[in-house]
Formats: C-alpha cells, sequence, structure tokens
C-alpha cells in the first residue's frame, strides 16, 4: 500500500524536545481514540543546492550516517513509547531528508490530521515561514494541531470552538463536535462581535450605542443558531453544546473561554495552506496565547481523497 492508498493517519513530527514530545503524546491518544494510524516523522533538514553538472538541475546535501542513525532512533524511541501507551495502536516513523514543514507536508492527505509542538521542529514558526518548496501549492489538506509545551495535566473535558458563520467556522465546528464524541467532552461555541465606534462619537445619540449592541447581539444569535442547525447531525445531536456570545475581540473571547478547556478549535480563511493557515489575525493570536492545544482548519480539510 503506498502514501496515496493508505487510511487517514494522525501525524506528529519529532524532534527530541520536550514540546515535540508533548504533541507525540497529545498525538497517540487522538490516534487511539480515532482508530487510525499514527505517523511518526522526522526531517533531516537537508538543504536543496543547485547542480552545475547536474541532469537534474538540482541536488539535495546527503545526511550523514551520524544524522540519519540518530533521526532513525528518535524515530523507533518515539513508536516504543507509544506502543507502551497504546499497545492496540497502528504506528509507522518516516524518515525524511527535508525540513520538519516539508515532511509534515509530503505525509498529510484528506482525512489525516497533522500534530505539532508550540516549540522545536521551529513549530509555528517554521510551519509560517520554513520551505515547503517540496509542496508548490503548500496547501494542508486537513486539521493542523499545534500542542504547546507540557504543563497541567488535567483533563476538564470541554472542547472551545469558534464560529462567525463563514465556511471556514463550519469546518471547525464539524471537527470540534466529531473530537468531542471520541473524548466524551462538552462543546462550547463562542461568537464575539466589537461594536464599531462611528467617526463622530459627539453626534452619537446617548441610546445609539445600546441600539447598535442589540442588533450585533442579535445578529450573534442568528448565526450561532444557524450554524449549529446546519452541522449538527444524528450522531452530535446528544452532545453537550452550549453558546457563549459576547461582546469581546475574538481572540480575546476564545482565550478567556478556553482557561477551562482541552482543545481550541478555530477555522481559517488563508491563503492557502499552512502558510494562509497561520496568516489568518485570530488563529494567529490563538496560537500566541492559548495555553491549550489548538486546532487549525485550513480550508479543504474536511473533505476526503
Amino acid at each position: 500500500m503506498n502514501a496515496q492508498e493508505r487510511p487517514p493517519a494522525v501525524i506528529v513530527g519529532v524532534d527530541g524536545t520536550p514540546a515535540a514530545h508533548a504533541a507525540l503524546v497529545w498525538a497517540t491518544e487522538v490516534a487511539a481514540r480515532r482508530g487510525e494510524q499514527l505517523r511518526i516523522v522526522h526531517g533531516l533538514d537537508m538543504p536543496m543546492v543547485m547542480g552545475v553538472f547536474s541532469t537534474s538541475g538540482s541536488e539535495r546535501y546527503e545526511a550523514s550516517e551520524q544524522a540519519r542513525e540518530a533521526g532513525h532512533r528518535l524515530l523507533t524511541d518515539s513508536a516504543e513509547h507509544a506502543r507502551e501507551v497504546r499497545p492496540e495502536l497502528d504506528v509507522a516513523i518516516v524518515l525524511a531528508p527535508e525540513d520538519a514543514p516539508a515532511v509534515l507536508l509530503n505525509e498529510a492527505r484528506h482525512g489525516d490530521v497533522i500534530v505539532v509542538g508550540s516549540r522545536g521542529l521551529g513549530a509555528v514558526r517554521a510551519l509560517v515561514l520554513g520551505s515547503v518548496s517540496s509542496r508548490t501549492a503548500s496547501d494542508a489538506p486537513c486539521p493542523v494541531i499545534v500542542v504547546p509545551e507540557a504543563g497541567e495535566d488535567r483533563r476538564h473535558g470541554k472542547v472551545v470552538v469558534g464560529v462567525d458563520g463563514s465556511d471556514s467556522s463550519r469546518r471547525a465546528l464539524r471537527f470540534a463536535l466529531r473530537h468531542a464524541l471520541l473524548t466524551g467532552s462538552s462543546v462550547e461555541v463562542v461568537n464575539s462581535w466589537e461594536v464599531p465606534l462611528p467617526q463622530d462619537t459627539e453626534s452619537l445619540a446617548a441610546d445609539a450605542g445600546a441600539m447598535h449592541e442589540e442588533v450585533f447581539d442579535r445578529q450573534s444569535e442568528e448565526i450561532v443558531a444557524g450554524v449549529l442547525a446546519e452541522v449538527i447531525d444524528d450522531q452530535t445531536e446528544d452532545l453537550d453544546i452550549s453558546a457563549v456570545r459576547m461582546q469581546e475581540d475574538p481572540v480575546e473571547a476564545l482565550t478567556r473561554a478556553s482557561q477551562e478547556a482541552d482543545l481550541i478549535v478555530v477555522g481559517s480563511r488563508g491563503r492557502g495552506g499552512v502558510r494562509g493557515l497561520i496568516m489568518g489575525s485570530t488563529s494567529q493570536g490563538i496560537l500566541h496565547h492559548a495555553k491549550v492545544p489548538v486546532a487549525v482548519l485550513p480550508p479543504h480539510s474536511d473533505e476526503t481523497d
């Protein structure tokens, strides 16, 4: 079975750092709950060089035997740890010459989940800025979950998801609901807004501000109700779902709501792939401030091959 034909998997990048280990622990549990293969990947980060006399036009430096042995040892140790925790898991390891973002993107397929640590692998910065020339489209076809370094190991049993009525937030809600089903969690749907200030504040009547707030609140209620009605199905209708609507910056609202959550889920209207996925102001702000894992749903992430 080649990579294109394999079933869905949870793909996690490791590099020996504490953050990457935290991602491995998280990915192991998610793969077990989803009943999917755990693919542990490591990139040797060998640069591409132009070959003057090369027929292919470019060549990749060969990794030293020492580097390959160290990478293989890291992968086998990681796989052994995953099997000790979840003996039933199907675990595969992948050692590749590319850098971490390229390896993750090359391995990913529709239906997969990518997991990385928030440090190590260059983490968020690497995913945003790292070279992904091996995939010119730079288009992550699946959710990307960023896990912070290991902190308090206490489960709250709640998933927080941001919705704004867009297609990206529908993707986020679908993912959040499925994750909640697998983990026995409740779901808190968050929608927030900020009332725009008029150019001439002095000309605004005293009660006009309250009127604007009522309009935005009503719109917020309609957005939440509409998204839930569209996304909830027979499998998820019995989940414990609550909604929080507030007049606040979306990043602050989601960060506040996540203080007693296990996962934050946000959509992205990104300009393509992992670069665009992180570039959105809300998802970027959440990744910067969140103390819990964050799942970002890029465009096309809910498609299947």
